[in-house]
């Protein structure tokens, strides 16, 4: 019961957001707002302190092998699967992947870390491997699709560590703590101070953006674009009906095609494919890797916890950012962090 206890405050903060930003004080924009702070000085902070003061010594290599492979083996399906399955061009597969395997180790694995875990220990190696790894890869193909002559950024992903604050934070608390470095105690009592803002602050935006996203929705209003095909009133140029030869292009017809991608059932089906994957697939690798390796009871927790997170936000960003897969994104977020409270709090109870 302790295990389903430590949920008890998520769940109660994140209706506290919910309600907040949809009857409450908070205003449409508090979701983003939030979500800011905590990505920028919150987190950073809290990854910073924990990852300084913890040694180096405790990163046990067979815990991230176990979330690795499950992190490879999911993203890997889910690559791959959106060519399969619902025949998405190559430059949304990576996106497809990152939906169905790049957990939220931030955002809401610090308070889910917190609380069920005792530390984020376990969770700042799972976020050194995310954004050490995964999201060069990620982004090195996404840039590779995007690019005409299919050329790389290499300056930009580069750049990543410095312009990113949770990598940053990540780095120098690694390498604060294999130097022997200590904060001044002004520096870290502000430290702490902010750091503890992270889990509330997140909870709350959590349940904001539940809210928020629902108006994006009304997209299906696009396909009132139909109108467009009002433009018959061009047949009524007949006068140039020298132009029938432009009939021949009829061949465009061909473009009800992007009407295929529209459709609801597609979308449906994606969305659920995705779902499963991320809270049921991959906690479930992550689960019997770490039997393989004989992971500890408390070891095999922590792994199968953080696999089971649902899709980071970054996930839309990018999509958003390179304009690929975002109503798929969005959806994936929304869906997964919805349910993987309680897929979570499950898993956590029969580990437990």
């Amino acid at each position: 019961m302790s295990l389903v206890s430590a949920f008890v405050p998520i769940w109660i903060l994140t209706a506290v957001g919910y309600a907040a930003c949809r009857w409450g004080p908070l205003g449409e924009g508090a979701a983003s707002v939030l979500g800011r702070f905590v990505f920028q000085l919150a987190m950073p902070a809290a990854l910073f302190l924990a990852l300084s003061r913890m040694p180096l010594s405790v990163f046990d290599g067979r815990s991230l092998l176990a979330f690795a492979v499950s992190t490879v083996a999911v993203v890997g399906f889910g690559w791959v699967g959106a060519s399969w399955l619902f025949g998405r061009r190559p430059g949304e597969r990576p996106i497809w992947g990152m939906a169905a395997g790049y957990v939220n180790s931030a955002n809401l694995g610090i308070p889910i870390a917190t609380q069920v875990l005792g530390n984020v220990s376990f969770l700042a190696e799972v976020v050194l491997l995310q954004v050490l790894v995964v999201t060069p890869v990620i982004l090195v193909a996404l840039d590779r699709h995007s690019d005409p002559a299919g050329r790389v950024r290499v300056r930009r992903i580069a750049s990543l560590p410095i312009r990113n604050p949770v990598i940053l934070a990540s780095l120098l608390g690694v390498a604060c703590s294999a130097a022997g470095l200590r904060l001044p105690s002004a520096a870290g009592a502000s430290l702490t101070l902010l750091s503890a803002a992270a889990v509330p602050a997140a909870l709350v935006a959590l349940g904001a953006s539940l809210h928020a996203p629902a108006p994006t929705r009304v997209e299906p209003a696009e396909r009132v674009e139909p109108a467009e095909r009002v433009e018959p009133a061009e047949r009524v140029e007949p006068a140039e009906r020298v132009e029938p030869a432009e009939r021949v292009e009829p061949a465009e017809r061909v473009e009800p095609a992007e009407r295929v991608e529209p459709a609801e059932p597609a979308g449906l089906a994606e969305l659920a494919v995705i779902t499963m994957l991320k809270l049921v697939a991959q906690p479930v690798v992550a689960y019997v890797t770490g039997l393989a390796l004989h992971l500890s009871a408390p070891q095999l927790l922590a792994v199968v916890v953080c696999a089971g997170l649902p899709t980071a936000q970054n996930t839309f960003i990018y999509s958003q950012e390179y304009g690929v897969g975002e109503a798929v994104t969005n959806r994936a977020v929304l869906v997964t962090t919805t349910l993987s409270l309680a897929t979570v709090a499950g898993a956590a109870t029969l580990l437990g």
